[in-house]
């Protein structure tokens, strides 16, 4: 099913996908196209955790206030120093990985919903997907947005994600863990003419810290020739 957009000068369309469960994979993960809607919020899990769908809309809402044009979208970038990937779905959720995945590996969703039967046919949709790993050094460490404000002084966004609570399994690696994070600030400047560009990821940057608990990313339209890579 498609969804276009026929009140402006250039059509626009939204590939809509109706699923079950939780909508983590598919939203951190969005494609580069305009969040247009959320369908059947009644059948799927609240888009953050331990709240209701209603209030979990209301925070989700704080960020379309802020830039609705780059709500979702995803920027990937990584912590070189301590070999994390790091993948943004602004406005909603920051996921830490240890190990280097690829962009292209990011940029699938994954598998925690079921489609509209609902079964786990993965083959029904018409992108690919990858599965929720079993490893337990891979289980990414999830960051949903708390709160969002604009300084105006600066011309700025900045988000705050704190980690979400969840048991996370013991990983016998022994890189850095992300467990010593508890927060992320996301630094942004607002795009409301972002789909009169040619539609492309925002880059996204790893900022200094001074606080061990506390991680600072920077993501925005890309610099001349810039990429994701580590």
């Amino acid at each position: 099913m498609l969804i276009c957009n026929s009140l402006t000068p250039e059509l626009k369309c939204e590939s809509v996908y109706d699923v079950y469960g939780d909508l983590l994979g598919l939203l951190g993960a969005h494609p580069v196209t305009p969040l247009l809607s959320l369908h059947h919020i009644d059948v799927v899990e609240p888009v953050f955790p331990r709240t209701t769908r209603v209030k979990a809309l209301q925070r989700l809402f704080q960020s379309v206030k802020q830039d609705s044009a780059s709500i979702m979208q995803q920027s990937i970038c990584y912590d070189k120093r301590r070999s994390w990937s790091i993948s943004v779905s602004w406005g909603y959720v920051v996921q830490i990985l240890r190990g280097v995945l690829s962009p292209r590996e990011l940029e699938m969703p994954t598998r925690t919903f079921l489609n509209w039967y609902p079964r786990a046919d993965y083959t029904a949709y018409a992108f690919n997907t990858r599965p929720v790993t079993k490893h337990p050094c891979q289980k990414p460490f999830i960051f949903y947005m708390n709160t969002v404000r604009y300084d105006r002084s600066k011309r700025q966004i900045f988000g705050v994600y704190a980690r979400d609570r969840s048991r996370h399994p013991s990983c016998r690696w022994k890189m850095e863990s992300p467990d010593k994070i508890d927060s992320i600030v996301v630094l942004k400047r607002p795009d409301p003419l972002r789909w009169q560009r040619s539609p492309r990821r925002d880059c996204c940057r790893v900022l200094p810290s001074h606080k061990k608990s506390t991680m600072y990313l920077w993501v925005g339209s890309c610099r001349g020739g810039e990429i994701s890579e580590l």
